[in-house]
């Protein structure tokens, strides 16, 4: 049996909700990005080795599976989380959807800040920094004092094994 190694790198991908608005402080939201994430995996167009969703960003370390473009990836989950946050927002939050609202030529709504950052991980020791990066964030912030405590977070997978929202995988090195 011939095997397929991945195309790409491992990506570090962080995107930051349009002027650090905290719209991923509320649970749900945090859900729709937890959600578009399995989808992802499900689907086998990445393996995500590592995540923490805070209440204006996200981080991610995730390795697009051949076939499967990092542009394209991206594209489509900034996409889908985007009109999916709006939709909560417009069901549940009309007030708040008003500090989204912006005058551009290709769109009356943003809810991401444009142009996320990607970075290529090409060696063990800049995938464990940034890995490490990931996982204190929350404790950076204030909001837990062990990484693996945060519950939006892959920290306690990589502490104690178990990953609370079954899309996890451990970086293979391929």
């Amino acid at each position: 049996m011939k095997q397929s190694y991945p195309e790409y790198w491992p990506q570090n991908f962080t995107a930051t909700i349009y002027e650090w608005k905290n719209l991923l402080a509320d649970a749900k939201h945090k859900d729709i990005i937890i959600d578009s994430l399995k989808y992802l995996v499900v689907n086998k167009r990445i393996e995500l080795n590592a995540f923490v969703v805070m209440s204006n960003h996200i981080h991610l370390i995730w390795q697009p599976l051949f076939g499967f473009a990092p542009a394209d990836i991206q594209a489509s989950f900034m996409k889908f989380t985007a009109q999916q946050l709006k939709r909560s927002l417009i069901n549940n939050n009309d007030q708040f959807l008003e500090e989204f609202r912006v005058n551009k030529y290709d769109r009356t709504c943003q809810i991401w800040k444009r142009e996320p950052l990607s970075i290529e991980l090409r060696s063990p020791a800049v995938f464990d920094q940034k890995l490490e990066y990931i996982h204190d964030n929350p404790v950076r912030a204030g909001l837990c004092v062990h990484p693996e405590d945060y519950h939006y977070s892959s920290a306690k997978f990589y502490h104690t094994g178990e990953d609370r929202f079954k899309l996890l995988t451990h970086f293979s090195g391929n």
